[in-house]
């Protein structure tokens, strides 16, 4: 009896397919998916790119506007500088103002000082005694160093009218002659008046006749030189007004 005979195994799709065939259909479907997963990291890569991108901007733009506000604190710093300087500038301005309002309300400021200075002439003559002398000698020591004074004098006569006036200043004269020669007391410090038998306004003494022709001297000094401040000769001389 013959063996019965086996029909062979069905083939399957794997089975149909050679073994190239299956890796380029493998192939075939895998291709699609890692174009996609290329595409994806070339996206990714540009994402990463514009965030670097906008990074840098803004980090630049953070350093541009660090900068400027670095010199805006800067320019600022330097006004306020400026600003103090002018500030101090304007202060001493102002001082220097009050100060030579002060010296110019002070230039004709005198006050007297010491006592009162009567030299006698006898005679009427404009000839100075030895005792006359004395009185001037001492009292030119006494300015030794002094500054801001002037010498008033009022020279008298009995002799009335135009004749007593005339030998009056005879007499004034013959003392600021003396002061200057022998003591090199500045002339424009002297200012004399010859009022012959005549009293100065203001006089407290008696109405009494002129009878010993004299030159009474009064020491003035002025308020700035009295509280240490420059001369006002000085201070004219800086700011260009005339001397007392």
């Amino acid at each position: 009896m013959p063996a019965p005979s086996v029909a062979p195994a069905k083939e399957g799709f794997w089975g149909r397919m050679n073994p190239f065939a299956r890796k380029k259909w493998v192939k075939k479907q895998i291709d699609p998916i890692n174009d996609q997963l290329t595409e994806l990291d070339q996206v990714n890569a540009k994402n990463a790119q514009d965030i670097r991108d906008v990074d840098g901007r803004a980090q630049s733009g953070i350093n541009q506007a660090q900068s400027a506000a670095d010199a805006a604190n800067q320019t600022a710093s330097a006004a306020g500088v400026q600003a103090q300087q002018a500030n101090s500038i304007a202060q001493g301005a102002s001082g220097h103002v009050d100060r030579l309002n002060t010296t110019v309300n002070g230039l004709d400021q005198y006050h007297q000082i010491g006592d009162d200075v009567d030299v006698s002439f006898r005679g009427g003559q404009p000839v100075l005694s030895a005792a006359a002398r004395k009185q001037l000698d001492d009292m030119a020591t006494s300015l030794g160093g002094r500054q801001g004074y002037i010498l008033e004098m009022e020279a008298h006569s009995p002799a009335a009218g135009s004749a007593g006036i005339q030998n009056s200043e005879r007499l004034a004269e013959a003392v600021k002659r003396y002061l200057v020669t022998q003591h090199d007391i500045p002339v424009y410090r002297m200012h004399a008046v010859a009022l012959g038998n005549a009293k100065a306004a203001g006089d407290e003494a008696e109405a009494k006749p002129i009878r010993i022709s004299n030159v009474h001297i009064r020491l003035m000094e002025n308020s700035l030189a009295a509280e240490g401040a420059p001369s006002p000769q000085g201070e004219a001389f800086l700011s260009g007004a005339e001397r007392p």
